[in-house]
């Protein structure tokens, strides 16, 4: 018999950990201290898997169902969910490490020491104060010329024409640097020559 909100609500916690079985492999592990655990069971290639599917109350019946049934999905399509969930993080990590302002701190990095250190200062106050705000969590391979001109034209605005010039330059240095260590493809701020 499926699960019900309520019976989960209920649930008290025993000695030794509890699970209340809904149905299709989905089921809640309620442990002596009282957390609720949703976890899915699989078999994959033979081998039988679980998967962690979120805590109660934050993940509801109704949405541990939802993410059964995306797991399942996959399982149809020959995908383990639990791999697809592990390259999936991996995917969202390289691209937090592959940010337009982790890039721009690493090209900082390498190139401060051959600068004046009045120079390096600003040019990192400019990429800190007019870029990273705005363009630092992209990844810097899906950068645009059109995101970049807008946070360009925000520095335009305030009247500081050669700021923006200079920070289309040094926007420029980092995506070609981004380029020569294989994270980047192209520089778009080669398009906005004579924005």
């Amino acid at each position: 018999m499926p699960l019900t909100d309520t019976a989960i609500r209920n649930a008290k916690p025993a000695e030794k950990p509890r699970r209340l079985f809904d149905e299709r492999g989905l089921y809640i592990e309620i442990a002596p201290a009282g957390g609720k655990w949703w976890r899915f069971r699989y078999s994959f290639m033979g081998k039988a898997k679980l998967l962690s599917l979120g805590t109660y109350p934050d993940v509801s019946l109704a949405r541990a169902r939802e993410r059964r049934e995306e797991a399942r999905q996959l399982l149809a399509n020959g995908v383990d969910p639990s791999q697809h969930r592990k390259a999936a993080k991996a995917m969202q990590s390289t691209r937090a490490a592959n940010s337009f302002e982790a890039v721009a701190r690493e090209w900082y990095a390498k190139m401060a020491p051959t600068w004046n250190a009045a120079h390096g200062d600003r040019i990192i106050r400019r990429l800190e104060r007019d870029i990273i705000p705005w363009l630092g969590a992209r990844p810097v391979a899906e950068l645009t010329a059109p995101e970049l001109l807008a946070v360009l034209r925000r520095i335009e605005a305030r009247g500081a024409l050669e700021t923006a010039h200079r920070a289309l330059q040094n926007c420029g240095q980092v995506l070609r640097y981004a380029i020569s260590t294989g994270r980047a493809e192209r520089d778009p701020s080669g398009d906005l020559r004579g924005a």
